[in-house]
């Protein structure tokens, strides 16, 4: 239960201190004196979205700090817009502080009724008056299961829808490649052949002219340099020269053998710049600057068109796959729908009952559970509760045919019996009374009463006759300092509940006969 909640520096509040009792309690005060300031910083430390206006002004930041049994969680919200969540003084994170007050209390705030109409909310209750939580996340597990099977189908055909229409490009892209029997490197050999061969008589006649320098038949090289005989004069010298005679003999052999092996190949040259300006085209065509690139290029597409051809089995067993999702999902699925179609007399009949009790003497209630066309993350149900106040009226979408109040008692009916079910420790109506008035106020009261011998339930109400009924009763009302107005709680004893209960019968001025009633309502109660 919500043992104290403290707030500093939150719109109107500076600081505000107050402990929570177990059982039923109220919360009273005029219209516009901070009751819907005091649950919004209670929204707010439960994980609602923050917004640093909400600082009371010329303040740093603002701290709402509420003590459950369970522990204590803390938000403080700063002007800059950022905000920290804490858990018994852990920094958690705002999706985790979620978590935990989900568990803890459930606000019903006066917009709260709108969630008759939504389709969501009325599975939830029938999957919480079922207890289906269980059940749900085997579905939610099995839906996720189903949608990463599906998708990975989908991307996969995708990807083979594509491929196949690149198909031609790419193999005939490959064949280009493949047909030119690449080899790293060659383009720098065939241009250095090239080069030989396109100068072959330059170069003869280099390699002759050497040859005849070096050791031709008049006056060569090697002649002079084989006259000199410096043995005794120079013998170091004559050493070196003898080496360098014997160099220059073998750099002779060498250049007339080279001679003799140059060729005038014209056919070869033509195929060689050819070849050449085969290679240049695909580099160019490939926008690619060496072969090398051309031969990954070509690996690359490889690749590609061999994936080509594992596409119909990957697809075949994707679609296997899908197939073993669905028919989990669909098991699923039919038990979440056979326990929500089970539970749904009960639901109707104590809806009724309930109804009744607050004065809907003829209401009639039905919650038919009809099949989606598809799975969808609830399952495979959709519901609308259909309801009748009154004889002979035919049964329609409750937004459509129930006024404000009655609207206001059907959701009570439904909080204390999904409270009945899902074990929440508080829960607070933020004038779920609106529409009501007498008799049928006190019907209200008596509800939440009930629903307070087990759990903590804290209502904040404009009637007398629900005000009498609480256990502990609480006043929000406003006050001026120098400074500013300020919003207060506190709560109130005996004498105090008589004249809060009477103004709130006969207004500012309290009267004679406003105290009697009020005396009247609390020791009726």
């Amino acid at each position: 239960m919500l043992k104290h909640l403290h707030i500093q520096n939150y719109a109107l509040i500076s600081r505000l201190d107050i402990d929570f009792s177990q059982g039923f309690s109220v919360m009273t005060g005029e219209t516009g004196a901070g009751k819907s300031i005091i649950l919004g910083a209670l929204a707010l430390v439960l994980g609602a979205r923050a917004d640093s206006k909400v600082i009371t002004d010329g303040e740093d930041k603002c701290i709402i700090e509420a003590e459950f049994d369970e522990g204590i969680i803390r938000r403080e919200l700063y002007a800059n817009g950022k905000s920290r969540s804490f858990v018994d003084d852990s920094v958690v994170t705002l999706q985790e502080l979620k978590g935990l007050a989900n568990k803890l209390i459930d606000i019903h705030s006066q917009h709260a009724n709108l969630l008759i109409e939504n389709a969501d909310f009325q599975l939830e209750v029938l999957d919480a008056i079922a207890q289906n939580d269980s059940l749900r996340e085997d579905y939610s597990t099995h839906y996720e299961a189903y949608i990463t099977a599906v998708e990975s189908l989908r991307k996969l055909q995708d990807l083979a829808k594509k491929s196949q229409q690149d198909a031609d490009y790419i193999q005939y892209r490959y064949k280009l490649l493949d047909e030119a029997g690449l080899q790293a490197g060659e383009l720098e050999e065939l241009e250095q052949e090239q080069y030989r061969l396109s100068h072959a008589e330059e170069i003869r006649s280099a390699l002759e002219t050497a040859v005849a320098a070096l050791n031709g038949e008049q006056g060569s090289a090697l002649d002079a340099i084989r006259a000199c005989r410096l043995e005794e004069a120079a013998p170091e010298l004559q050493e070196r020269i003898e080496s360098a005679r014997i160099e220059l003999q073998d750099i002779a052999e060498e250049a007339e053998r080279m001679a003799s092996h140059v060729e005038m190949d014209p056919q070869r040259l033509a195929w060689v710049e050819e070849r050449m300006d085969s290679l240049n085209g695909l580099l160019h065509k490939f926008s690619a600057e060496k072969i090398e690139e051309l031969i990954a290029l070509r690996d690359e597409l490889a690749e590609q068109v061999s994936r080509l051809d594992s596409f119909d089995f990957d697809i075949a067993q994707a679609e296997k796959e899908v197939a073993v999702q669905r028919a989990a999902l669909k098991s699923s699925a039919d038990q979440l729908t056979k326990s929500r179609k089970a539970v749904v007399p009960q639901i109707c009949e104590r809806l009724v009952n309930g109804l009744k009790r607050l004065g809907v003497a003829h209401a009639k209630v039905e919650i038919p559970v009809l099949a989606t066309t598809d799975f969808t993350p609830n399952g495979c149900d959709e519901v609308q509760i259909l309801f009748a106040a009154n004889l002979n009226q035919s049964l329609r979408n409750v937004s459509e045919v129930a006024s404000g109040g009655e609207i206001s008692r059907l959701m009570l009916c439904i909080k204390a019996l999904i409270a009945s079910t899902k074990g929440l420790p508080t829960i607070i109506f933020d004038e779920i009374d609106t529409g009501v008035s007498g008799d049928i106020a006190t019907q209200m009261a008596a509800i939440m009463r009930d629903m307070s011998k087990s759990r903590q339930i804290i209502a904040i109400t404009h009637l007398p006759q629900i005000a009498a009924l609480g256990q502990t009763h609480y006043k929000v009302y406003k006050a001026d300092t120098d400074k500013r107005t300020e919003t207060h709680i506190r709560l109130l004893n005996e004498q105090e509940r008589v004249t809060e209960i009477a103004s709130m019968v006969s207004g500012k001025n309290v009267t004679d006969a406003a105290l009697k009633t009020a005396r009247e309502l609390l020791c009726y109660h």
